[in-house]
């Protein structure tokens, strides 16, 4: 579904594991499924407790739209590399999408990460558009990704954002 106005969106931070997060990430799953025939769900394992990650929900009233967590992502010995997993909004073209990317990127920066990196798959056209349209860039393959032709990986460097 699309609607063209843009809602009101407030952010917040939940476990991986709250239902709503829990409905988000399995709505996520099937449409992932039904694009690529893979849910997506191998490469993300919630883990609240884990340092300088967070889940984060997009929230319009009391109903929540959409999802996104960041984590660590140990490539070539950088601890200032976060990784952004679980990206879904529940209707296109209102905004959800860019104001969790936005909120992602900024807490990313609180953790002290420089670089942001994430995977999709290329034939998922929305999401390949949406993540160029927001700055990042088509990088190599990187960890479980390297070397699948079905994956398209990107990154952003966050020193624009001080």
């Amino acid at each position: 579904m699309r609607y063209p106005q843009r809602m009101t969106i407030a952010i917040l931070e939940t476990s991986a594991a709250s239902s709503a997060a829990i409905a988000l990430t399995d709505a996520l799953s099937a449409r992932l499924a039904a694009i690529t025939g893979d849910d997506g769900r191998s490469h993300f394992q919630p883990d609240a407790t884990a340092a300088r990650s967070c889940f984060l929900l997009a929230m319009r009233d009391d109903e929540a739209v959409g999802c996104g967590a960041l984590r660590p992502l140990a490539v070539d010995g950088r601890s200032d590399v976060g990784e952004i997993k679980r990206m879904y909004a529940h209707l296109a073209g209102c905004g959800i999408g860019a104001a969790l990317l936005q909120a992602l990127e900024q807490r990313a920066m609180a953790f002290g990460y420089r670089t942001l990196m994430l995977s999709t798959r290329g034939v998922n056209r929305t999401a390949v558009a949406f993540y160029a349209r927001h700055g990042y860039i088509v990088r190599d393959n990187y960890g479980p990704y390297a070397g699948r032709q079905d994956a398209l990986c990107f990154e952003k460097q966050l020193g624009g954002l001080r």
